[in-house]
């Protein structure tokens, strides 16, 4: 099927903190197995899996050693290629995680590019000599620190945009990019579908700029060059981690004509509610600017690209603890799915967001698990200016742990997660496990599968045009428009009541309301999608 993207549906699981069926405490591809009649009851048709292959995990797996392995803790590839069998033949296409910027530092690559200048692998990373005694730049990794990792034996430096032991790939070399395609077409060749691309848009890097990024002189060639050697023979979906970019930016990535990309997150929303974006700095949200990002974006792909639509994955806090309201969990969390789910472009629902989970509470540095947590903890720590209590209040904000900690599947101890240690804590909040939403028709689970299913059956929900008529004292009301139907998708972002907006038909069908009723007033956090 061409362009099966635009029909996509999508379900990002995590597989260390999905499902452990052998009681070691980390998540398994068994576990997933055991859970593919639950995905498909959701209404998705689409699974992106977030890395399985081997790695040291000095960065929960994005640290890879091994590109066409499974990493031993979650199983085997006899495990792997059941699932897949299990996933398609419930029309569940499958995304890897394709995390190609950099590699683990226990990669044999690597191993054997530090061995020596002259290596044959030397070239298949970035090195470079010092510059007056010290880093050959001032870029500072993602994880804190400089970019640069100063290696005794060969007198040089190798960049790492992230941890140290994620040294980044020189994509500039050839053979790199051929080794990359082959890797690719191994597992298109098995049957995998497509790949979420992590931080693809870094794998060019510009020297010329004082700080670290991507977007690079050579970006569209290199995915230029990866679409036709393997993504274009296989009819390959590609949705690319990219950060910072424009709406015009992400046009030029996921033209059809181009060859390049299908699809781009985009991010901007998601730092709302943080001082100059910096995830440790908490403020305000600003509710009216997370809709007009959203409407800009909308507004900013049209024709052959399609936008993405994300509130939550595994970099990200619980968007119910960031964008919605802990005194109303129910109305908050279903508000903010038909507010972003009623626009055009591809859903992307990370696993327990169809829970409404919020974020666990995490009480000591201790019970954390992600570098980058610690990492900041530690650099602010060393500041003097903060206290103890100030540094855990913003590392509860911000950590990429709190959208980590394994799946409530019911009541049980670590919520049927594991029957043993689990590798993070566990949290399981009474209403919040599968269990007990599949027996309460008015839960957050049945709502996203209503919604699901509604997006489905409406053609003006799934392609049709989109309109922004009104985002003002915490109401928004856009509309959806195809083939003469009408979808008014009306949503109250914030805990008071208000008039109905005038401009809404009152003798429109009700499609979802996460009320029962649908009168002059909109109720705390109320959601409708109305056809006129």
């Amino acid at each position: 099927m061409e362009n099966w993207h635009k029909e996509a549906i999508v379900y990002q699981i995590y597989p260390k903190s999905y499902s452990d069926t052998n009681g070691d405490g980390i998540g398994d591809i068994r576990g997933i197995i055991n859970k593919l009649d639950y995905i498909k009851s959701l209404g998705v048709n689409t699974v992106w899996l977030s890395p399985c292959y081997p790695s040291p995990g000095d960065d929960n797996g994005y640290d890879i050693s091994d590109y066409r392995g499974i990493a031993p803790e979650y199983g085997t590839l006899d495990d792997f290629k059941e699932m897949l069998d299990g996933m398609h033949s419930r029309g569940i296409r499958l995304l890897m995680d394709l995390v190609v910027n950099h590699t683990s530092d226990e990669h044999e690559w690597f191993v054997q590019s530090r061995k020596s200048r002259d290596n044959p692998y030397r070239d298949y990373y970035i090195w470079r000599d010092p510059v007056d005694g010290r880093e050959p730049n001032e870029w500072v990794a993602a994880f804190g620190g400089s970019a640069w990792e100063y290696d005794e034996l060969t007198g040089q430096y190798y960049l790492h945009l992230f941890s140290k032991k994620q040294p980044d790939l020189n994509w500039d070399n050839p053979k790199v990019r051929q080794e990359i395609a082959d890797m690719v077409n191994y597992w298109l060749d098995m049957g995998v579908d497509g790949f979420r691309c992590d931080v693809i848009n870094n794998i060019s890097k510009d020297f010329t700029r004082p700080y670290a990024g991507g977007n690079g002189p050579r970006l569209h060639e290199f995915l230029h060059e990866l679409h036709e050697r393997a993504l274009a023979p296989h009819k390959a979906l590609t949705v690319g981690e990219t950060w910072g970019l424009t709406p015009a930016q992400a046009l030029e990535l996921t033209s059809e004509a181009r060859g390049e990309l299908t699809m781009t997150f985009q991010f901007e929303h998601l730092l709302l509610g943080r001082v100059n974006g910096d995830k440790f700095d908490p403020e305000p949200l600003d509710k009216k600017a997370f809709v007009d990002i959203l409407a800009k974006w909308e507004n900013g792909l049209k024709d052959d690209s399609y936008p993405v639509l994300v509130m939550e994955n595994h970099d990200q806090p619980r968007a119910l603890s960031r964008f919605g309201d802990l005194k109303y969990p129910y109305e908050s969390a279903t508000m903010l799915a038909a507010l972003l789910f009623g626009m055009r472009g591809v859903p992307f629902i990370y696993q327990g967001q169809e829970l409404g989970l919020h974020d666990p509470t995490f009480n000591s540095l201790d019970e954390y698990r992600d570098i980058e947590t610690i990492n900041a903890y530690n650099e602010l720590k060393a500041s003097g200016r903060f206290s103890e209590q100030e540094l855990l209040a913003k590392m509860q904000y911000g950590s990429r742990d709190c959208g980590r900690t394994p799946m409530p599947w019911d009541t049980s101890e670590n919520g049927g997660f594991t029957s043993g240690t689990p590798w993070i804590k566990t949290q399981v909040d009474t209403g919040f496990t599968v269990e007990e939403q599949e027996k309460d028709e008015n839960s957050v689970l049945n709502f996203y599968r209503s919604l699901l299913s509604t997006r489905k059956t409406e053609e003006a929900l799934r392609d049709g045009e989109f309109k922004l008529l009104l985002n003002e004292n915490d109401t928004s009301v856009y509309t959806r428009s195809a083939d003469g139907s009408t979808v008014y998708v009306v949503c109250r972002f914030a805990d008071s009541e208000c008039p109905m907006p005038e401009i809404v038909p009152e003798n429109a069908t009700v499609l979802l309301n996460n009320y029962d009723s649908f009168e002059k007033t909109l109720l705390p956090y109320q959601a409708l999608w109305l056809k006129a």
